[in-house]
């Protein structure tokens, strides 16, 4: 048993190894690729856990993607599981970091670096979309989720809302919702029942 957790960390390290180096552009890059590495190919967690996740991962002080890590850790293997693949995320870019501040006074006026990034802007943007729509797909599950969505992009863009006040918004709005659904359900329960006694 304690090696079937050993080696279940280990995995879990080295898939968080995989998936750090490739996360040009911030943590939402990372989404589709860990997606399809611990829900698709391990199937560690389903779905709708990693969107939630990576919600509580926003909402949270910090990076993202180290967030996300934690986070999706902890749901796979409890505080080692979320250890592990925070110390999995952060060793690639850690020293990618160092070695990128280390040869940018050499590099960034070259040519070839900057057509590199040319090229990579537009494959993390495909990415992020790739994201939203997944996102969307495990989110949008009635009209109210819907109408939720459309009000926040109103407010996003057009009244530049914090995006902080929009999760307390949007956490608030959900259990508002949530009691509402309750309060109908226990009061269509005694309707029905009077109705059955009659």
């Amino acid at each position: 048993m304690q090696e079937n957790s050993k080696y279940l960390l280990l995995q879990l390290f080295w898939a968080f190894m995989k998936i750090s180096p490739v996360t040009f552009g911030g943590g939402f890059v990372m989404m589709p690729l860990m997606k399809k590495e611990v829900v698709d190919k391990k199937r560690w967690i389903q779905d709708k856990e990693i969107i939630d996740s990576f919600a509580l991962a926003q909402s949270a002080p910090g990076s993202v993607a180290v967030n996300s890590a934690a986070i999706v850790g902890y749901r796979i293997a409890g505080v080692k599981g979320a250890l592990t693949a925070t110390i999995g995320m952060m060793i690639p870019t850690f020293f990618i970091v160092i070695i990128l501040s280390l040869l940018f006074l050499t590099v960034r006026n070259n040519d070839y670096v900057e057509a590199a990034f040319k090229g990579i802007r537009p494959a993390v943007v495909a990415l992020i979309v790739y994201a939203a729509i997944s996102t969307v797909r495990s989110s949008i599950s009635d009209k109210f989720t819907l109408a939720l969505m459309l009000i926040a992009v109103i407010l996003l863009i057009f009244f530049h809302l914090h995006p902080v006040l929009l999760i307390i918004a949007g956490i608030l709005s959900g259990i508002a919702n949530r009691k509402v659904k309750s309060s109908k359900k226990g009061k269509s329960i005694p309707a029905r029942e009077v109705e059955e006694g009659r």
